[in-house]
């Protein structure tokens, strides 16, 4: 499906340090909603994603991937830093934490490196790169951003 005008995410590329920055913080942002359908908004229709041994490809599979991931990962919390970018890329670094149901905490962080449209749509998510360590064992840790 085409994208139109109407479907557009501000900023725009090409991005400066203030527009990538904002860029960065309105996905975190959007992450940390934990809205399936806020999330996939931001991707282009046919957005393909590799997370771990799952492969979701359109804004739909994306959407029923997310809604699982969040059903199962609980207290979800993410932070994202923009690392460098250039006319129409960023490059970030993430952590997250969250827990299951028994209480068990789990972290994963990395690095995702995106590619935008003119729209200001993420085009590339994990498709060409995103480095990143999953474990699948809980964590003695605390929440991100707890005071304790």
């Amino acid at each position: 499906m085409n994208t139109t005008a109407a479907e557009s995410r501000p900023p725009f590329p090409p991005f400066t340090a203030d527009t990538a920055a904002q860029k960065v913080r309105m996905a975190e942002d959007a992450w940390n909603s934990r809205d399936p359908g806020r999330v996939v908004g931001v991707y282009t229709y046919d957005t393909r994603w590799r997370n771990r041994s799952e492969f979701p490809v359109g804004r739909e599979e994306v959407k029923v991937f997310l809604t699982r991931k969040w059903v199962r990962e609980l207290e979800y919390r993410l932070i994202k830093e923009l690392w460098a970018f250039t006319d129409n890329r960023i490059a970030v670094r993430f952590a997250y934490e969250w827990h299951d149901d028994s209480g068990h905490w789990f972290r994963s962080y990395g690095n995702e490196n995106w590619e935008f449209n003119e729209q200001g749509l993420m085009m590339a998510f994990c498709q060409h790169q995103r480095f990143a360590y999953c474990p699948s064992r809980p964590q003695v840790s605390l929440a991100i951003g707890s005071q304790t």
